[in-house]
C-alpha cells in the first residue's frame, strides 16, 4: 500500500476535494490548503513527504516558491500543476527544481504514478547549479510553441527535461509541424543559450557542397575554393548545430558526421589538423529514417548516434483543439507586423477545425496571413474560409456535394479544383504520399472499427498482410481501442 504525507496547495476547492479523496483512498495522508503561506509553514516545520502545488494562488506563486523550498529542503519532491499550459511553464518548473510538471486537467492515474516515483527516488541532495538548466528569464513573455492539447503538453514536458542537458535529439514530424521551433526552444532555454544557434538544411544544399558547408574548407581544396572558409560546426562552437532534413544527407557526409560524433573532432575539407568541436547536435527529418536504413540510404550507426532522444511532433490534424490558440497567435503576430487587426467568428473557426491541414501549422499560418492581408472584413466568417480552402486537397466527406459520389470521382473533382486554383504554380512536393495517407488513415480506422479492433480480421478485410497492417497502424500512429486485438 502507498504511504506518505502529501502537502496539497490549490485555490480550487473542487480540485482539493477530488485529490484528497482519490489519493487518500489509495493510502496516502493528504493535507490540503488554499494558501501558499500555510504550505510554507508546513514545509518549514518539516512536515510532508511530497508537495503538490498550483502555480497561481491568491497569496503567492508556486513557481516563485520553488527555489525557497529546494533551498530549505532539497530532498522534498515537488510536483507543479497549472492551467497555464505553455512551454515556458514547463521549462520554469523544471528549471527551479520541480520533480515533475502536470498540466490541468490531468489523469489521476498519471499523478499517482508520478507521486510513487517521486517517493521512491534516492534521497541524495542534488546540486541545483549543476542540474538546473540555465534559462534566459528575459524571455518571459515570448511563447515559442503554441497549444494546450495533450499532445503538445507532452512535448512541453519532454523539452523542459532536455533543456538542461546537451543530449543529442532527433526531431521527427511532417513538414510544417514546427521542428525548427522546437530545436530553437531547446537552444534558447538551455545552458547554451548564450552561444550561437546555427541551422543547415541538407535538402537545400547541393550534395557535393555539404561537407564543405558543415566542416569548412581550405584554400585550393577544390575547384572554386579561392579562399579558406569556416563551416557550420565552427560557427556553432559553444552553441547548437541544427541539422534539418538529416535524411537527405549524402552517404559520404554521413560517414564524416559519424566520425565527428564519435571522436568529437573533425578536419576541414583539404585540411589535416583535427579541430575539436563543442556544439550540441539537434537533427530533424520528415522522413522515416528506419525505412531509409532498410533501403541502404542512411547509416544505421549514425542513426543511433543521432537518435539519443527521439522527439515526434504531432501533425496538426492530431491536435485540432489547438487551432483557436494558433489562429489568435497568428492574428496578433500579423497585427504587430502592421497588417490589419482581425478576428475569426465561431462558425469560421469550426470550419478550420474540420480541415485536415496536410501542410500543418505552416499552412494554417499562411492562411491567416492571407486572410488579414486580402479581406477587408474585421471579422472573418465562414465564407472567407470556404473561399480560401476551396482549392485545397481535402477528402472531407462533410463537404462533398453528392453523398452518392464515388471516392474516385470525389478525389478527381477535388484535385482538379486544387490544380485549377493554383494555376501555373505547382503544389509542394510529396503530393502523392499526402493523398495516399489522407485516404489510408481513415480507411484503416474505419475498418478496425467495423471489425471491433480485430487486426487479423481487418487485415483480411483490407487484403493486407497482417504484419503490413501492424506496421501501418504503428507508422500512422493509429490508436486501437483498448481491449481489442
Amino acid at each position: 500500500m502507498p504511504s506518505g504525507t502529501i502537502l496539497l496547495a490549490d485555490d480550487d476547492q473542487a480540485i482539493r476535494t477530488v485529490l484528497n479523496r482519490s489519493l487518500g483512498g489509495i493510502g496516502y495522508q493528504v493535507r490540503c490548503t488554499g494558501s501558499m503561506s500555510t504550505l510554507w509553514r508546513w514545509i518549514s516545520a518539516g512536515e510532508g513527504d511530497i508537495v503538490i502545488a498550483d502555480v497561481i494562488m491568491p497569496d503567492g506563486n508556486g513557481l516563485d516558491m520553488l527555489p525557497q523550498i529546494k533551498k530549505l529542503r532539497p530532498d522534498l519532491p515537488i510536483i507543479i500543476m497549472s492551467a497555464q499550459n505553455t512551454l515556458l511553464t514547463a521549462v520554469r518548473a523544471t528549471e527551479r527544481g520541480a520533480f515533475d510538471y502536470l498540466p490541468k486537467p490531468f489523469d489521476l492515474n498519471e499523478l499517482s504514478g508520478i507521486i510513487h516515483n517521486a517517493l521512491e527516488q534516492p534521497k541524495a541532495p542534488s546540486d541545483a547549479e549543476e542540474n538546473t538548466p540555465i534559462v534566459d528569464t528575459g524571455e518571459q513573455d515570448k511563447i515559442p510553441l503554441i497549444g494546450r492539447s495533450a499532445a503538445m503538453q507532452e512535448i512541453y514536458r519532454v523539452v523542459a527535461r532536455l533543456v538542461g542537458t546537451d543530449l543529442t535529439v532527433t526531431i521527427t514530424g511532417e513538414s510544417g509541424t514546427g521542428k525548427e521551433l522546437v530545436a530553437q526552444a531547446l537552444h534558447d532555454y538551455g545552458r547554451r543559450h548564450d552561444g550561437p544557434f546555427v541551422a543547415i538544411n541538407m535538402a537545400a544544399i547541393p550534395k557535393e557542397l555539404i561537407e564543405s558547408e558543415l566542416f569548412g574548407h581550405e584554400k585550393g581544396a577544390f575547384t572554386g575554393a579561392v579562399m579558406s572558409s569556416m563551416g557550420r560546426f565552427m560557427q556553432a562552437d559553444g552553441g547548437t548545430l541544427f541539422l534539418d532534413e538529416i535524411g537527405d544527407m549524402p552517404a559520404e557526409a554521413q560517414t564524416r558526421l559519424l566520425r565527428v560524433l564519435q571522436q568529437g573532432e573533425y578536419t576541414t575539407v583539404g585540411g589535416r589538423t583535427p579541430i575539436k568541436t563543442d556544439a550540441r547536435i539537434i537533427a530533424a527529418t520528415n522522413r522515416d529514417l528506419r525505412q531509409l536504413i532498410n533501403q541502404g540510404l542512411f547509416r544505421e550507426d549514425l542513426f543511433y548516434r543521432l537518435n539519443v532522444v527521439p522527439l515526434r511532433l504531432p501533425p496538426l490534424r492530431e491536435r485540432l483543439e489547438d487551432i483557436p490558440d494558433l489562429v489568435n497567435h497568428f492574428l496578433n503576430q500579423a497585427a504587430e507586423e502592421g497588417l490589419p487587426t482581425k478576428t475569426v467568428n465561431p462558425e469560421a473557426m469550426t470550419r478550420l477545425k474540420a480541415y485536415p491541414w496536410p501542410g500543418n501549422v505552416r499552412e494554417l499560418e499562411n492562411l491567416v496571413r492571407r486572410l488579414t492581408a486580402l479581406y477587408s472584413e474585421e471579422v472573418i466568417g465562414r465564407e472567407a474560409i470556404d473561399a480560401e480552402l476551396s482549392g485545397t486537397v481535402s477528402l472531407d466527406f462533410a463537404y462533398m456535394s453528392d453523398e452518392n459520389e464515388s471516392l474516385g470521382t470525389a478525389a478527381e473533382r477535388h484535385l482538379a479544383r486544387y490544380f485549377k486554383a493554383h494555376g501555373d504554380q505547382l503544389p509542394p512536393d510529396g503530393l502523392y504520399d499526402r493523398i495516399l495517407q489522407e485516404i489510408e488513415r481513415p480507411l484503416i480506422q474505419l475498418s478496425l472499427a467495423a471489425t471491433r479492433g480485430n487486426q487479423v480480421r481487418t487485415a483480411d478485410l483490407l487484403g493486407l498482410n497482417r504484419n503490413t497492417l501492424r506496421k501501418k497502424i504503428r507508422n500512422l500512429d493509429i490508436q486501437v481501442t483498448r481491449g481489442l486485438k
